[in-house]
């Protein structure tokens, strides 16, 4: 029978797990996250589990739930092939291509291929396992006044309704899992809910003492409110179930739920979703199953910071979940109030720490030794990180500090300020603008602070522009005061416009540690996404031609949404600032920026740009360093190679290095030969 081959294959084969390692071309393994390989994943969503029931291994992505099933759907995936009509074909190269002593029957009655159809179809579900559950049908109708009245007092609108799958039911027929059926009809003093799914109903009956049963057959891992989470974002509420996840919905909040507050969670969920949430809550009931459930669970994962949130409700049936206090006239302002309590006591020694390390504008420190520092302000968008590097002595601080002056205003004022050339947004909403500098001193820093006032025309400093130096702290306990006063000033503010970190390359021992380095440049990505704000790093390095110095450089280089690279010009009066990468466009088409000192403002203003010829001397040059790089070690290229080789040499997207090949030839840098390829022009 086809399913003893397919039983044989298993078994063979760990439960699937060795075939999923045959066709995925980088090792995994179970419960670490990875990229699907089914198409073009940007984000490490994806992971193989074991099943506990069936000790079956099962590919699940969060990224897509369509890409998902055990290891003979994903051969059937990867190969086109049809899950039920090509079964056999599957099955034959499973076998073939991973070697296994299983024999392949002919063609005949009773074989493989004549048993085919009574292989259940696998649909490409997150977990849906086999065999299909039980069988329900389900009828459908509109939501009326009542069932509308029923959501509404927990804030859940028909909109809300819609966007989790929620139906409104006239009738539903299933059957017990020994095989007894039975029916429920819809009345106004029994209502009728579906959460439905493709390949499974969760029934709900609010006002019946059996509230849940279900048709079909339930994931194994089996949660609420997944697919209608963002990728990123500041917290997420882990609650009791389906009405709760939709309450928060309803007043702004990101919320998921399992099949109940005991059932089991996995490792890789959680670990999952602290990657994607900067605080992810318990919101269990306020009973006592409820209480102990939240508490074992942040005890059993203390390991990834999870926390719980205790509602002020008495914990009775009328009044002990998130849904209940909303019903009772809280409002998501009230609601945020205990998040900000609850963090401000999480952050009781960093608010101790912050307050002997934030520039107190009013009493200025003793004086102390200069040390050279520099300044930051987001040059490009939210959710991105931005660079400005460059060498002592070539105008960075100033340029800095003209950028951080820009985001200190709330509106623009008639005539605008000198921002040495650039657009700054204003602060109109009064959103923190946060700078932290590790080498200055702080009556270094006091001093930088009035001159950055003084450029926009304040007497005082706003009370959402928090300067802290970091010189006095240790590397590990400097990124660490960044990660907590971020959330801090998050919430104090309401968001952050801005956060500025001069000498990204103090957060850790060495600028060539490779480890370290991808370390802090990926969690300072991590944490603009979560906040939507812009982080702009000064990095004190000369740039080594097209790209940056270091591994802490070339972590830039990739996650940078822009680089600015300032240098001193041909006259030593002024200083030159040029792009190095633009994410948007190509950062030879951006233009060379002067800027200098003028004695009657007494502070540095913009002298314009460089002209044409200037620009495509530069152009010509820093082309003839890429196309030096890329053949290095070849001296013939197909114009696939070169594309590539471009892309990965200076980070750039394809239309950008497709536009640097055409400039290289009509400069005379390269030059394609008759059978197409390319090489370099002496």
């Amino acid at each position: 029978m086809i399913r003893t081959t397919k039983e044989q294959i298993l078994y063979a084969t760990d439960g699937g797990l060795q075939v999923f390692r045959h066709y995925i071309p980088f090792a995994i393994t179970p419960g670490k996250k990875f990229r699907n390989p089914l198409y073009d994943d940007r984000r490490a969503s994806c992971f193989i589990y074991k099943v506990p029931q069936t000790s079956i291994y099962r590919v699940n992505d969060f990224g897509d739930p369509t890409c998902s099933g055990d290891c003979f759907w994903f051969v059937a995936a990867l190969h086109d092939l049809d899950l039920q009509k090509d079964f056999p074909r599957i099955l034959e190269k499973i076998i073939r291509d991973l070697s296994l002593s299983i024999s392949l029957p002919e063609c005949a009655p009773g074989s493989i291929r004549s048993q085919v159809e009574s292989v259940p179809t696998l649909r490409p579900t997150p977990t849906l396992a086999e065999p299909a559950g039980r069988p329900y049908r389900i009828e459908e109708k509109a939501f009326d006044e009542s069932e509308c009245a029923y959501w509404r007092q927990y804030g859940i609108t028909p909109n809300v309704l819609q966007r989790y799958g929620v139906r409104s039911l006239r009738s539903v027929r299933s059957e017990t899992a020994e095989g007894k059926r039975y029916g429920f009809m819809s009345s106004t003093h029994e209502p009728l809910f579906g959460y439905v799914r493709k390949d499974y109903v969760k029934i709900y009956r609010p006002l019946s003492a059996a509230r849940f049963v279900y048709g079909g057959r339930l994931p194994d891992i089996y949660t609420f409110g997944m697919e209608q989470l963002p990728q990123r974002d500041d917290m997420l509420f882990i609650t009791g179930g389906e009405k709760d996840v939709m309450s928060l919905a309803a007043h702004g909040f990101h919320a998921i739920c399992f099949n109940s507050e005991t059932a089991e969670i996995d490792t890789s969920i959680i670990e999952m979703l602290v990657r994607r949430f900067r605080h992810v809550f318990f919101l269990y009931d306020a009973d006592e199953t409820g209480v102990k459930a939240s508490t074992l669970r942040c005890e059993q994962f203390a390991a990834y910071n999870v926390l719980r949130i205790e509602l002020p409700l008495a914990g009775t049936k009328a009044e002990k979940d998130i849904s209940d206090y909303f019903r009772l006239g809280y409002s998501a302002e009230d609601f945020h109030h205990l998040i900000t309590d609850r963090l401000e006591q999480l952050y009781t020694q960093t608010l101790m720490l912050l307050d002997s390390c934030e520039i107190d504008y009013r009493h200025p420190p003793d004086r102390s030794q200069t040390v050279i520092a520099s300044r930051g302000v987001p040059l490009g968008t939210y959710d991105n990180l931005f660079c400005i590097t460059g060498g002592e002595g070539t105008g960075k601080s100033n340029y800095v500090s003209a950028l951080i002056a820009g985001t200190l205003l709330t509106e623009i004022p008639t005539p605008p300020p000198n921002l040495l050339g650039l657009e700054v947004t204003p602060n109109t909403s009064q959103k923190a603008v946060l700078h932290y500098d590790t080498e200055q001193s702080e009556y270094q820093l006091h001093r930088n602070v009035g001159k950055t006032l003084r450029r926009v025309g304040l007497d005082a400093m706003p009370t959402f522009y928090h300067p802290v130096f970091l010189a006095a702290l240790s590397r590990k306990d400097r990124l660490q005061l960044i990660k907590d006063s971020l959330d801090l000033y998050h919430h104090r503010h309401g968001s952050i416009h801005l956060v500025v970190i001069d000498g990204i390359a103090d957060l850790i021992r060495s600028a060539n540690d490779e480890a370290e380095s991808i370390a802090v440049v990926d969690e300072l990505y991590r944490l603009a996404g979560i906040y939507h704000t812009c982080i702009l790093c000064v990095l004190h390095f000369v740039p080594n031609g097209i790209k940056l110095r270091g591994h802490i450089g070339s972590e830039l280089q990739r996650k940078s949404a822009a680089i600015l690279s300032i240098e001193k010009d041909d006259n030593p009066a002024l200083s030159v600032v040029k792009a190095l990468k633009v994410r948007d466009g190509s950062p030879l088409d951006v233009p060379i920026m002067l800027f200098g000192w003028d004695k009657q403002q007494d502070m540095h203003v913009s002298r314009g740009e460089k002209s044409e010829e200037e620009r495509e001397r530069r152009k010509t040059a820093e082309l003839s360093l890429i196309a030096r790089e890329v053949f290095r070690e070849r001296d013939r290229l197909s114009h696939d190679e070169l594309l590539r080789l471009i892309m990965q040499t200076v980070e750039v997207k394809e239309r950008t290095a497709k536009d640097y090949i055409r400039h290289m030839q009509e400069s005379g840098l390269i030059e394609q030969q008759k059978d197409n390829h390319y090489t370099l022009k002496k």
